[in-house]
Formats: C-alpha cells, structure tokens, sequence
C-alpha cells in the first residue's frame, strides 16, 4: 500500500451528521425564542401557588405531619419537542463519529460534532440560566415576606 494514496471514501456519514446537527441547533433556537407552545400559567399566578405551597410546608414541618407524597410532572409538547432536539444532537454526534471510524474527511464529520454537542449544550444552559433566574425571583419573594412575617423568614 502507497503512504500517497489519498482517502477515497467520500464523507457521507459526516455530511449526514452535519445535517443532522443543523437541523438540531436550528431546532433549539427555534424552541428558545418561538416556545413555550404548550399553554402556560402565568408567572403570578405561578409564584402564588409557590408561596402557598411555601407555607403549607412550613406549617405542616412546624407541627410535625408528614409531607405529601411527591406528584410526578406532567410532559407537555415543550419537553417533547426539547427531548427530541437533544436527540437530534445526539444522533448527529453518532452519525459523524461513524464517518471519523469510516477515514471520511474529517471537515464535515468534526464539525457535525461540534454543532451537535452547541446544541445539547445550548438547551442545557438556556435552562440553567432561567433556573438561576428563577431562583433570584424566588430569593426575591421571600426576602418580600420577610417584611410581612417578621422573624420567621428571616427578617
């Protein structure tokens, strides 16, 4: 075998995770600026029932009940639609990972890589971040109660 001779196979699977990849990332900037599509309760309304459910723990710890059994949540079209776009990453990460194992060019296969990991990741800290957001709003309505329960949150 001649060291000159040049790959010849032609890069299918690396285009085919590349493709696969865009349409991921292309997925989850959809879903982050044109979602939610399921219907969602307002944030007042939200944070209403968190306090509520705040102080019904509380007295129900203060008194020595039991807690109410854990409810598991319900999957809307939101979680569907993210669930598959974190697939569609993952396969493209496969796909193009099979054309690196193939000798394909590495161009295609590699960036299909890339792509495919930015958009498991762009999903997992778009959460993070709303998630840390959500705790300083939380941090913000206790610090609220603080001034109208006195001691008991710490105030």
């Amino acid at each position: 075998m001649d060291a000159s001779i040049q790959n010849t196979n032609q890069p299918v699977f690396g285009w085919i995770g590349f493709s696969v990849s865009a349409m991921a990332l292309l997925g989850a900037l959809f879903l982050f600026w044109a979602g939610p599509f399921a219907p969602q309760q307002s944030t007042g309304v939200s944070l209403g029932e968190l306090a509520a459910e705040l102080g019904k723990s509380t007295l129900r710890s203060a008194a020595g009940l039991d807690q109410p059994e854990p409810v598991a949540r319900v999957r809307d079209l939101d979680d569907f639609l993210q669930i598959g776009v974190a697939l569609l990453g993952g396969l493209a990460v496969i796909l193009s990972a099979i054309g690196i194992l193939r000798h394909e060019k590495l161009r295609p296969a590699i960036a299909g890589i890339a792509i495919g990991i930015g958009a498991i990741l762009f999903q997992f800290f778009a959460f993070a971040f709303f998630a840390f957001l959500g705790v300083l709003v939380i941090m913000a309505l206790l610090n609220s109660f603080s001034d109208v329960f006195g001691g008991l949150f710490g105030g």
